[in-house]
This record gives C-alpha cells, structure tokens and sequence, in this order.
C-alpha cells in the first residue's frame, strides 16, 4: 500500500490519521506540490485532478480523502461509520463540513500567518479565523452530551481533527464558552493515532 501526499496537505493528514487507526503498513511518497510533482504525467495518471492525497492499495487507486477514509474503513476497519443510517448520514454529513467550510478556510489562515506580517492580508486572515469559529461553535452545540460528534469515535472525527488540534498555529483560542469542543479535543488529542501522527508532522 503507497500514499502519495504532501506533508503540510491537512487533506493528507486525515488519510495518515486513518491509517495510523487501521494500524496497516504502507509506503509514504512525498509529492512535492511547490516543485510541481502533481502536474506530471505519471501522478496524472493516478489521479487526473492532479491532488494529494492518493493511495494505491494493489490494483485500487482511490483519490479524495474522504473517500480514501471510506474506502480503508470498508476494506479493513468497519468501525469508524455508525450502522445506523441517520447517524452514518450525520457523519458524512460532518466530515463534508470539514472538508468544505473547515479545513479550507484554516488553509487560507496558515497561508496568510506564513507570510510577514506586513505582507498580510488581515481582512482576510479575520475572515478565515471567523468562519473557522463558527465551525466551532456549530461544534460545541454538536457535541452536547457526546464524547464524539456522532456518539462513538466515527471517521467525522477524523475529519476534523488536523484542523481542530492545530488551533494555536493559527492564533484561535476557545472561548470558555465552548466546554464540549474543549474536551472532545482533549480526547482526540490522546487517541495513540492522533499522537503518532501529529509527532512526525
């Protein structure tokens, strides 16, 4: 098995929680998005919209995280989406949100605290960290009474989780308002996955 990513890709990070869930071996390969590896023919052909991250498990090539995560859970987990169908539905539901109306905009953020701070653009610096903190607060009223979003630890988690655990790099504090999303991040904090991960980032 072989991911092909980027480390910095939050997208890449999810797949290499996941895998770190599954406990499965695999060869990581850099594709290196600032020298252009993903435009090259032969990454192309793995994944025609040229994105990280991609893996190939034998004769499957899956692009998109979310449906790499998917795809690992349905080959060699089957414990990370609910077997209800309103609660699987709330899960995809959720790590949609995540990819979409999350991880993005905390994308645009770190771009923007990379470069000097004169060279910001503040307007939309404060634009990113709103909408990344009306996620949480979404979030916190998601997490009442719940340990994780859909109950039992679930692949929305995961989905949430690079964002959610490297909120100080993007200068966002939780609001003592915000107890449930608190201790949910403690709690994804100290899952072995996330820990072994995040050490080698």
């Amino acid at each position: 098995m072989t991911l092909f990513d980027h480390p910095d890709c939050p997208f890449g990070l999810k797949v290499r929680i996941m895998l770190a869930e599954t406990e499965l071996e695999y060869d990581n390969i850099k594709v290196d998005l600032q020298a252009g590896d993903n435009h090259k023919a032969d990454f192309l052909e793995l994944n025609p919209f040229g994105k990280v991250p991609v893996l190939v498990d034998d004769e499957a090539v899956v692009y998109d995280s979310t449906v790499i995560n998917e795809y690992l859970n349905d080959e060699y987990f089957a414990e990370l989406l609910p077997e209800d169908s309103a609660q699987r539905a709330t899960a995809r539901i959720l790590e949609d949100y995540a990819d979409v109306a999350f991880t993005l905009p905390a994308m645009a953020a770190e771009r923007e605290l990379a470069r000097p701070h004169e060279d910001r653009d503040s307007e939309r610096l404060d634009g990113a960290r709103e909408v990344i903190r009306k996620g949480l607060s979404m979030l916190e009223r998601q997490l009442a009474e719940k340990e994780y979003l859909v109950g039992d630890y679930s692949l929305a988690d995961v989905a949430f989780a690079p964002t959610v655990l490297q909120l100080e790099k993007l200068e966002i504090k939780l609001e003592p308002s915000m107890p449930n999303v608190r201790a949910w991040i403690t709690r994804l904090s100290e899952r072995p996955s996330m820990r072994t991960v995040l050490a080698a980032q």
